[in-house]
């Protein structure tokens, strides 16, 4: 199978989080044991020389003694919130310095105010938060085979699945409980998930309108005022205080839970740099340059009294709507790195770290929606580790006509199996299964054409 440029980043950034606990090297029998990957040893040694040729990894030792070491100064950190998905992001150094700082306690740092220059000094297309060589690893990622139809053909054709995938990981940011197959439940049949508050429920149906809002209208969204007030108040329906302020730029003072970041508080200044923000991002010419742009600026001015970070997320969609590109839906994405990198742009006016979720985030995504790319997807190492466990449980549900909240009840139940870290990617990955079953697929599950229709009955019925 021919590996794509996103699958041997992926696959060198992996290799290089294996690396890093061995201070005193590795040997490549002992690399292949913990590296967890579904990788030939022919490639793991490509992978090694082309990091070599990189300057990240050296060896020492010849033929099967030779020990591989990961370089002085490279930074690589596995952190725990993402292992809990099954995957590794490997942030720069930069990021590293900016989550040391952003994790000291709130006495040790100092309080900030907006810095009006951070907005004010970017010049389009002149400063740049992405390299040219990131712009171009995102764009090898996000090509589809719609690229030359009219805006938002892609989104169109895979909105049934981005709606539950976008609704879902966006939510799961705010904290929302909700797993993958009760936001599916709600999204299709508008039903709620048992021992979950309105509210949780709400914020996923708010998900839904201002996706929908944004697909359907893909020709005439922009980067304008339009579009991000209407996103805004589509995204907070029924979740402010006070309902006039959907839609509605800030006329009040806000604060910043577990952060010394204070916000602009005049409505007159807040409506200026809200202004120039969008003439700002309509003139970028690259798209994932503009994604980024808003999700750096846009919570960072707070223009909204809430919901500005759901705004900046799925706003960050909207040049790649525009391009007919894979979406961004933050599949994946940790919460906690997430919160991270927005601080280090609130209190340090620095991206790096933010810059690393993004380009992971992407990746990710893109991944997910490879269907009509014109790559050929790579075997997801954690799918071939768990690929009986997954088969199996599935196969269980369906063949019982489990309905939804007892598959929901069951999956928990198994993962509890699995380590700690890897339980709540492998809830994601059998819910994201069960929601791909169709007629066409079923049998390789080993079930029968009846039990399956009466699981589908069950299903949409129950």
């Amino acid at each position: 199978m021919k590996n794509n440029r996103a699958t041997i980043n992926r696959e060198k950034t992996c290799i290089r989080a294996a690396l890093a606990p061995f201070h005193h090297g590795v040997t490549l029998e002992k690399l292949m044991a913990v590296l967890g990957m579904d990788i030939s040893v022919r490639t793991l040694q490509r992978r090694l020389n082309e990091l070599k040729k990189e300057n990240l990894v050296t060896s020492s030792g010849q033929a099967r003694a030779t020990i591989y070491h990961l370089n002085e100064g490279v930074v690589d950190m596995v952190n725990e919130d993402v292992v809990k998905y099954g995957q590794t992001i490997l942030l720069s150094k930069e990021g590293v310095e900016i989550q040391d700082i952003i994790t000291q306690p709130l006495s040790a740092r100092q309080p900030v105010g907006y810095n009006a220059e951070f907005l004010s000094g970017y010049q389009p297309n002149i400063n740049s938060y992405l390299t040219p060589e990131e712009k171009a690893r995102l764009a090898e990622m996000g090509r589809t085979a719609r690229r030359n139809l009219p805006a938002g053909t892609y989104v169109r054709e895979i909105l049934e699945r981005l709606l539950i995938d976008l609704s879902w990981n966006s939510s799961r940011l705010e904290g929302n409980s909700y797993s993958l197959l009760d936001t599916q439940q709600l999204i299709a049949m508008g039903k709620m998930a048992d021992h979950k508050t309105m509210e949780e429920a709400q914020m996923i149906l708010n998900h839904k309108e201002a996706i929908e809002f944004l697909a359907q209208e893909a020709e005439e969204i922009g980067l304008n005022r339009y579009t991000i007030t209407n996103l805004h108040a589509s995204l907070s329906y029924d979740l402010l205080p006070e309902l006039s302020a959907s839609g509605r730029l800030r006329i009040s003072a806000v604060g910043i839970s577990s952060s010394v970041f204070k916000p602009l508080a005049i409505p007159q200044q807040i409506e200026e740099m809200f202004t120039l923000m969008l003439e700002k991002a309509g003139a970028i010419d690259d798209p994932y340059e503009q994604a980024f742009f808003l999700m750096v600026q846009l919570p960072y001015l707070q223009p909204f009294d809430d919901v500005n970070k759901r705004v900046s997320r799925l706003a960050a969609n909207i040049p790649l709507n525009k391009y007919n590109l894979a979406p961004l839906s933050f599949v994946d994405v940790p919460h906690d790195l997430y919160i991270q990198g927005i601080l280090g742009v609130y209190e340090l006016n620095r991206v790096e770290l933010l810059k690393d979720v993004f380009i992971w985030a992407y990746e990710r995504s893109s991944l997910r929606y490879a269907a009509l790319r014109q790559t050929v997807r790579e075997p997801d190492p954690f799918r071939v580790k768990y690929r009986q466990e997954i088969s199996g449980l599935i196969t269980e549900i369906v063949t019982n006509g489990l309905s939804p909240a007892e598959a929901v009840r069951l999956i928990a139940d198994r993962s509890r199996k699995l380590p700690a870290a890897e339980q709540a990617r492998f809830i994601e990955m059998v819910d994201t299964d069960l929601l791909s079953l169709h007629e066409g697929n079923f049998a390789r599950y080993k079930v029968r054409p009846s039990q399956f229709s009466h699981w589908m009955a069950v299903w949409k019925t129950v």
